[in-house]
C-alpha cells in the first residue's frame, strides 16, 4: 500500500502531513500527486470530498520549495468557483506549508482590496482567487500572472454552472505558455472537455469513480405528499419541513437544509425564522463577512439551522451535523449523495429526509438508479393545525367557505355588493350578477312623462 512517504514529496511537507495523522493517500492524491511532481500537466476526475485538495496543494508546496516571489507576480494561481471553497484551499496550504517560508493571499469579494493589495505588493508564493476578483485586481493593474509557474483549476463544472468559463479561459490566456496545469472537476461535460483540450498539453488523467452510495450510518427517509393546489405546493412543503423537524425533536440537533435555487434560500430561511426555529441562508448573493459569520456561528452552535444552495455548501467542512433535508429534490443525482453525506461522519449517525411531490417523481427516480436502491418512503407528519385548516379551506366548496367568514368578512362583502356612491347619483343599481343597471336602463318616471 503506497504510503505518503512513497511520493517524493518535501520532508518539510512530510513532517505536517504526519502531524495531521494521516499516513495514506486517498485514490486521487495517489494518482495525481507523483505527475504533479514530474511537472506534467493534470486532468483530475474526483468529486468533493476523495481528497483532492491535498493531490494538488501537496505537490505544489513541493514544487515551489526553490525560488522566491517577486512582487505582483505570484508564482501559483488556485482558481476556486466559491469563496468558502477557496478559503479551504487557504487553510490547506496553512496547515501543509507551516514548516516552509512559502507565502500565500486570498483573493476573494467581501474582503478589502487595500489588504489584498498589500500582500500582492509583498511578493506570495500562492494566490488563490475567485475569478472575478483575481480579474478585478488584474484590470486595475495591481496584478501581473506572467510568473505563474504552477496553476490549479478546481471545480471547474462548478465553474461552468456559476457562468466563470469565459474568465477562466481569459486567465489562462494570461498565464504563461510554458505553465503547469492541474485541473479537477467532478463531471466533464463538453464545455469542460473542450477547455481542457484547448489549455492543457498531454495531461496525465486520474479518474476516481464517484461516489455512489451514501454511508451506512445515514438513515434516509423519502416523505411523498400531494399539495392541495400548485400555487400552494411551495407554503406546504415549508409547512412539512417544519412539521419533520417538530417530529424529531431534540434528536434534530442541528442540520442543513439544501434548495435549488437562491431566492428558495431566503424564502425557506426566512419562514423557519417567523415559526421560531433559528435558522440562516447561506448562498453566493450574500456577501464574504455575512457567510463567514453564518458558518461560524453554525460550527458553534449558536445557529442550529443552515438553508443553503449547492454551490454554496460545496466544498464545506462541517462536522457533527445531525440531520440533512432535502427541501428540494437535487437536479443531479450526484447533488443527492454529496448532499446527505453532510451527516453521518466520521461513524456518527445520521439523518437525511427528502420531500417530493408527484412532479419529482423522474428525479427520485434516477436518484435510486444511481445509488442502486430505493430510499425508504416514510409517512408525512401532520402538518400543524393551522396549515391543516388552509388546506380544507382550499379544497372546500364556495359555500362551505362562506359560512366560515367571521363578521368583519361578512360586512366587508355586504359593502362590496352596494352600489358606490357615483352609481347610486346616477339611479343606478348593483344587479346579483355584478352588472350596474345605470340611466339608460333605469329610467326615472318624470322623464317618461315628458316623452309621453
Amino acid at each position: 500500500m503506497t504510503k505518503f512517504s512513497d511520493l517524493n514529496l518535501d520532508p518539510k511537507v512530510l513532517k505536517a502531513i504526519e502531524e495531521t495523522g494521516y499516513e495514506t493517500p486517498t485514490p486521487i492524491q495517489a494518482g495525481a500527486i507523483p505527475p504533479a511532481l514530474e511537472g506534467k500537466d493534470v486532468l483530475g476526475i474526483a468529486q468533493t470530498g476523495t481528497g483532492k485538495t491535498a493531490s494538488f496543494t501537496l505537490p505544489m508546496i513541493t514544487l515551489l520549495g526553490r525560488g522566491r516571489a517577486r512582487a505582483r507576480m505570484p508564482r501559483s494561481l488556485v482558481l476556486a468557483p466559491t469563496r468558502e471553497l477557496a478559503a479551504q484551499v487557504a487553510e490547506n496550504f496553512d496547515v501543509y506549508a507551516k514548516y516552509t517560508k512559502l507565502t500565500k493571499a486570498l483573493l476573494i469579494g467581501g474582503v478589502s482590496f487595500a489588504e489584498q493589495d498589500k500582500l500582492i505588493d509583498k511578493g506570495v508564493d500562492v494566490l488563490i482567487a475567485t475569478p472575478g476578483r483575481l480579474l478585478d485586481h488584474f484590470e486595475r493593474g495591481k496584478l501581473l500572472l506572467t510568473g505563474v509557474q504552477v496553476m490549479v483549476v478546481d471545480e471547474a463544472d462548478r465553474m461552468l454552472d456559476m457562468g466563470f468559463i469565459p474568465d477562466i479561459e481569459r486567465i489562462f490566456q494570461l498565464t504563461p505558455f510554458t505553465r503547469q496545469t492541474l485541473f479537477f472537476s467532478a463531471t466533464m461535460p463538453p464545455e469542460i472537455e473542450r477547455l481542457t483540450n484547448t489549455f492543457l498539453h498531454n495531461p496525465v488523467k486520474v479518474e476516481v469513480a464517484r461516489q455512489a452510495t451514501a454511508s451506512e450510518t445515514i438513515t434516509q427517509g423519502l416523505v411523498q405528499f400531494k399539495p392541495s393546489r400548485r400555487d400552494r405546493t411551495a407554503s406546504e412543503k415549508r409547512a412539512m419541513l417544519r412539521a419533520l423537524i417538530e417530529r424529531d425533536g431534540a434528536d434534530c440537533r442541528n442540520a442543513i437544509i439544501f434548495c435549488n435555487r437562491k431566492v428558495d434560500v431566503d424564502i425557506v430561511a426566512k419562514s423557519l425564522k417567523k415559526h421560531g426555529l433559528n435558522a440562516e441562508p447561506i448562498h453566493g448573493d450574500l456577501d464574504q463577512a455575512h457567510r463567514t459569520r453564518t458558518l461560524d456561528g453554525f460550527r458553534d452552535g449558536s445557529i442550529r439551522f443552515l438553508v443553503a444552495s449547492d454551490v454554496a455548501a460545496r466544498g464545506l467542512d462541517i462536522p457533527n451535523v445531525s440531520h440533512v433535508f432535502n427541501f428540494d429534490v437535487p437536479n443531479h443525482s450526484e447533488d443527492y449523495v454529496h448532499r446527505i453525506g453532510r451527516t453521518g461522519r466520521a461513524g456518527r449517525d445520521g439523518t437525511a429526509y427528502m420531500i417530493a411531490t408527484p412532479a419529482d417523481d423522474k428525479s427520485v427516480a434516477a436518484i435510486e438508479n444511481l445509488v442502486e436502491q430505493e430510499i425508504p418512503r416514510i409517512e408525512a407528519p401532520a402538518l400543524p393545525q393551522s396549515e391543516s385548516r388552509s388546506r380544507r379551506r382550499s379544497s372546500a366548496p364556495a359555500e362551505s367557505v362562506a359560512e366560515e367568514q367571521s363578521p368583519a368578512d361578512t360586512q366587508r362583502t355586504e359593502r362590496a355588493s352596494r352600489p358606490r356612491r357615483s352609481e347610486r347619483a346616477r339611479g343606478g343599481e348593483r344587479k346579483s350578477d355584478g352588472r350596474v343597471v345605470g340611466m339608460g336602463d333605469h329610467v326615472p318616471d318624470f322623464i317618461l312623462r315628458s316623452f309621453s
